[in-house]
């Protein structure tokens, strides 16, 4: 398969867009379920997920509820838009291409924080006696782990990965995407196999990009760590091969932020954990009464 990925809100349903311009089958909804109404906004042309987002791997192929099965070879041209966790622990065996993007960690961070917003107004409008309560388990379940945090966590994994596992791998900047398609494009789709490049480019549209350059009041990096997070942008960006000594930097500020990270993970389970242990006291005494 052509796997398309990055963190929520870096680009990837652009890209999946874009290469389905180009002629290329794939797997999913541009609008699961009920994300028309819900955050349909955040991206009116389309998601185009599916339960592969979490990996194409054993828990998921074949399908858990219809025992449908994909083989590899026949969808070897196949697009799915696979986050960057689910990417990890994906069979090599389906991974044809891996189509990847990034995104500046401030954009990042604004973007994601507004496609939350959609998500909990939508809950709570809701016509449900139990819709606050809803809301409150949805954000206990997102956890308490800074968007930035977020952000280096599976950008950082997504290179080591790559390191690692040496599938075909391109990765772009959604912002020079935005600003260069017809630079950024063609040599992608020609890359993952050809297709109709005009209306491949003919896709992007400058205006999406509703985030530039924001600032994060509440950032919890030092000024130094913001730098280095700029510059890990800046090398795709400028479209130029990380540096040994650049790489070393990335590993060094990764075991800084480590524990952060395992931190508000472990704070996340807990809070998840007392949260439906708590549910599940009230339905007892409600059963009782």
């Amino acid at each position: 398969m052509i796997f398309v990925t990055g963190t929520k809100r870096s680009g990837t349903s652009l890209w999946m867009q874009i290469l389905i311009a180009a002629g290329y089958p794939y797997i999913g909804a541009a609008f699961p379920k009920n994300w028309s109404q819900s955050i349909g906004s955040a991206n009116q042309k389309g998601f185009f997920e599916s339960p592969f987002r979490m990996g194409v791997y054993y828990a998921t192929n074949p399908d858990p509820k219809t025992g449908e099965y994909l083989a590899p070879e026949p969808t070897q041209k196949h697009l799915v838009k696979v986050f960057v966790p689910g990417l990890m622990r994906s069979d090599l065996a389906y991974i044809h291409r891996v189509v990847a993007t990034i995104r500046p960690w401030r954009e990042y961070v604004t973007s994601l924080r507004r496609l939350y917003e959609m998500e909990d107004e939508h809950i709570a409008s809701k016509p449900s006696s139990n819709s606050h309560q809803t809301v409150e388990m949805v954000r206990l379940r997102r956890g308490t782990l800074h968007p930035a945090l977020e952000w280096w966590r599976e950008n950082f994994d997504l290179i080591y990965n790559f390191a690692v596992r040496k599938y075909p791998f391109n990765l772009v900047s959604y912002r020079k995407l935005l600003e260069a398609p017809e630079q950024i494009i063609p040599p992608v789709v020609r890359w993952c196999g050809g297709g109709a490049i005009e209306q491949a480019v003919a896709c992007v549209e400058k205006k999406l990009n509703t985030q530039k350059d924001p600032a994060v009041s509440d950032s919890p990096l030092t000024p130094k760590q913001e730098r280095i997070f700029d510059e890990f942008h800046e090398f795709f960006y400028e479209q130029r091969p990380l540096t040994g000594s650049f790489i070393a930097k990335l590993n060094d500020l990764n075991e800084e932020l480590l524990p952060l990270i395992k931190s508000a993970q472990e704070q996340t389970i807990k809070a998840v954990r007392e949260a439906g242990l708590e549910r599940e006291q009230k339905r007892n005494k409600t059963k009782q009464k």
